[in-house]
């Protein structure tokens, strides 16, 4: 917040356009998955600078790290924000489950009174969330234009200048924003890893005889298939995954599973080949669950193609998953 400006709809808060320490420990929370399902702002009409009548008014959701990089990117600028009641969830998955839509922006255009505010009816929405407005329906229901400007908020100073060109509407998927996704990955996946290292003690157990050094042998082997899969699933598969030849990530994933599966019986030449092919077998299962549940976060598949492979893929990890167990275990009586 820095002040308000008078409006004969009322007063209406003007945001800062640099970061505060708040802002960057909160964007930090927000890229490790932390909270993030309560990082928002209240929707509503927001002012950057000294807008007026003529002023353009950009469209955005509540979900404050989309929030934040909106109003960071336009420093210097006099522009009025309008921000949709997404239910703090970014603008491309708001607008697949329908939270970012024309009933919702015309819902903010009435209660912010923006029609008496501004002299003109055109709104500048974000390219990844024409998959949820429907431009004749928003202006039928508020009376106002939709525009869809470029898909990263960092081009919104170039379209405002100088219009629309290629570059703006293509959506890029660099190493660097793919690595942004690994500590979301790792995090909201914590609760998988752990019952996974919880699971391999407990198969740990069984066994001919109550040796702790057996028992630990057997933990370390567990272990280190659950580590391999971790690395191969949540790490390598999204910075690898340009060079993965196909469109199925479950399959993708597997890969790279096997590829660091191979490992183990290098590693653990003493331990039956029986209980090494089951931990070998996990390390795969997990590796492609992950690169599975991976599809949230890539514009690389279609939403019928996601579904599609996960009929066919949750099945057949789910049996692996027992396979797995059931060799190991065998393993231990070997």
């Amino acid at each position: 917040m820095d002040g308000f400006l008078p409006a004969t709809a009322g007063r209406i808060a003007r945001v800062r356009t640099s970061p505060t320490p708040w802002d960057r420990l909160g964007t930090c929370r927000a890229r490790l998955g932390l909270d993030r399902n309560n990082y928002t702002v209240n929707p509503g009409l927001y002012a950057i600078g000294q807008p007026g009548p003529e002023a353009p008014v950009v469209v955005t959701a509540n979900y404050k790290l989309t929030f934040d990089t909106v109003r960071f990117a336009l420093t210097g600028r006099d522009i009025w924000l309008l921000v949709a009641d997404t239910r703090g969830i970014n603008v491309w998955c708001a607008g697949g489950k329908g939270t970012f839509s024309a009933a919702g922006i015309s819902d903010q255009v009435r209660k912010s009174g923006l029609e008496s505010i501004v002299s003109h009816r055109r709104l500048i929405l974000p390219q990844l969330g024409a998959n949820g407005v429907r431009a004749r329906d928003l202006r039928k229901a508020c009376g106002f234009e939709a525009v869809f400007g470029p898909v990263r908020a960092q081009d919104l100073p170039r379209y405002l200048d100088h219009g629309e060109d290629e570059a703006m509407r293509t959506v890029t998927f660099t190493v660097r924003e793919r690595a942004e996704v690994i500590p979301v990955e790792l995090v909201l996946g914590w609760k998988l890893i752990l019952a996974s290292f919880l699971a391999a003690a407990l198969l740990s157990l069984i066994g001919p005889e109550f040796s702790w050094q057996a028992i630990r042998e057997r933990w370390i082997l567990a272990a280190l298939a659950t580590g391999l899969g971790l690395t191969a699933g949540a790490i390598l598969f999204p910075l690898l995954l340009p060079a993965l030849r196909t469109r199925l990530f479950s399959l993708g994933g597997a890969g790279l599973g096997l590829a660091l599966a191979v490992l183990l019986p290098a590693i653990f030449p003493e331990q039956s080949m029986v209980r090494v092919l089951g931990a070998g077998l996990w390390t795969v299962v997990m590796a492609s669950w992950l690169g599975l549940n991976f599809t949230g976060s890539t514009p690389y598949t279609s939403p019928s193609g996601v579904e599609k492979e996960m009929r066919k893929a949750i099945p057949l990890l789910a049996g692996s998953t027992v396979l797995a167990a059931i060799l190991f275990v065998t393993g231990n009586f070997v």
